[in-house]
């Protein structure tokens, strides 16, 4: 299937990193051009090169997230190489595991800015470009526990959701110009990030990471942890041509591991 967004230009923030890299990878396999932005430059240029490798188009930025004064500037990199962003995917890195209480103010304000404010301000920088173009795809890459809160995350599970709710009134707000915005959540995909959560659960509760992780596989009906690559060809989907009649959607990429309807 042809997605239709062959040089598009797409910008995937957090590309550097295991779901980042997926969506980027899977994003170029269709003729996107890839901007890879990370706040590691390294890991960024490491997705590009094995994008550009198979002949694919793609450039590295480094992009702080909790530099939200600097969005413009990270922008002009951007348009300055390829022109504007038409497909923008809003994907951050997760907060440390905590508990919701007694988490510092300075703390919540921090990760509240790089997880939420730069998101919204950086889509707000990204829409007149798409408004006068006629065509858009604003996808945010969220959690699972922003549907059913996941113990020891606290922090994600609070910050993470608010983006719901921006993105549903978004949606309504660009529709007529042919701009979709969704939502896509992961559930366990074999990432770096999971592989961190099980070793920080095991060592909490005194349990060998193998425990941790079979007690988890076996709550995922299919029976296994995702693949990044399944997570990427998701994004893809929902950043073709023969998406465009779906916005304001919330889109589980979980193996059925979210309880709830």
């Amino acid at each position: 299937m042809d997605l239709g967004i062959k040089n598009k230009v797409a910008l995937v923030t957090g590309g550097g990193g295991g779901l980042g890299g997926a969506i980027a990878t899977s994003l170029a396999k269709e003729g996107a051009r890839v901007i890879v932005a990370d706040i590691d430059l390294e890991a960024a240029q490491g997705i590009t090169k094995q994008l550009t490798n198979q002949g694919l188009d793609a450039m590295p930025i480094k992009w702080d997230l909790f530099d939200i004064e600097g969005i413009e500037g990270y922008l002009e990199e951007v348009t300055g190489h390829w022109g504007g962003v038409d497909i923008l995917i809003n994907n951050t890195g997760g907060p440390r595991p905590s508990l919701v209480e007694n988490v510092p103010v300075e703390e919540w304000r921090a990760y509240f800015d790089s997880m939420v404010v730069s998101i919204i301000k950086l889509t707000d920088a990204v829409l007149p470009y798409m408004r006068e173009l006629g065509w858009g795809r604003i996808i945010t890459s969220t959690s699972s526990g922003v549907i059913a809160p996941i113990p020891n995350l606290g922090l994600s599970n609070a910050l993470r959701g608010t983006l719901l709710g921006w993105s549903k009134t978004l949606s309504q707000e660009v529709a007529g110009y042919g701009i979709t915005a969704n939502v896509i959540l992961p559930g366990r995909i074999a990432t770096q990030r999971i592989r961190a959560l099980d070793k920080a659960k095991a060592e909490r509760e005194n349990r060998s990471i193998e425990e941790v992780g079979k007690e988890s596989v076996n709550s995922i009906p299919v029976g296994r942890y995702g693949e990044p690559h399944e997570y990427g060809g998701v994004v893809a989907f929902l950043a073709s041509q023969q998406a465009s009649y779906i916005t304001g959607s919330v889109i589980r990429v979980d193996g059925g591991l979210i309880k709830s309807i």
